[in-house]
């Protein structure tokens, strides 16, 4: 069953986070304190919905971090119900995906339930200040349909944040897997 995206207040700053990466190093928010936008990105490697749009979401950071625009990814699931999602499958998606950007692991789920993460995939982005400026979807393309894989949402909202423009309302919902909480600490 997909599960939608809780849309966290526009304006909410974003959570402060120290997480190892699938490489190895520690990454944290202080480390993009230069970039004009920020993308932190709920993923997954097993979620079908994640999979449909994976070489999308590379595509768009890859070309939006040129523009001066950073990304993160962050798998919250609980590996021991969710192999697939573990530290070395992560790396394989974000080679198979083409992600140029840290993918991070949050093993106590502390992280997602700060950013009010609620699916994978699940958008969040940050203007130059640190303040949400847009979450919701990529674009329209889900696992039971031929629409393209594009990131027309998203662009869209990097461009104005990048403008120094607001994203204007309504946002439509990310929609996806539910994270995989680890027992007692699903989001209420």
């Amino acid at each position: 069953m997909a599960v939608k995206s809780f849309m966290v207040p526009i304006g909410t700053s974003a959570p402060s986070f120290t997480l190892p990466s699938v490489d190895g190093p520690e990454v944290s928010i202080d480390d993009f304190a230069g970039a004009q936008a920020l993308l932190v990105i709920f993923l997954s490697n097993h979620c079908p919905y994640v999979r449909r749009i994976e070489r999308g979401i590379g595509a768009v950071a890859g070309e939006y971090q040129a523009k001066g625009a950073a990304a993160v990814g962050i798998c919250s699931n609980d590996t021991t119900g969710y192999p697939d999602d573990g530290p070395k499958h992560l790396a394989e998606q974000a080679v198979r995906a083409g992600f140029g950007f840290p993918y991070l692991l949050d093993e106590t789920q502390q992280v997602a339930k700060a950013y009010e993460a609620a699916c994978t995939p699940d958008f969040f982005l940050y203007d130059s200040a640190r303040e949400l400026a847009y979450r919701g979807e990529f674009d329209s393309a889900r696992p039971r349909n031929d629409l393209p894989v594009d990131g027309a949402a998203l662009r869209a909202a990097l461009d104005r944040v990048l403008a120094g423009k607001p994203v204007p309302e309504p946002h439509n919902v990310s929609l996806g897997c539910g994270i995989k909480w680890k027992p007692g600490n699903a989001q209420v």
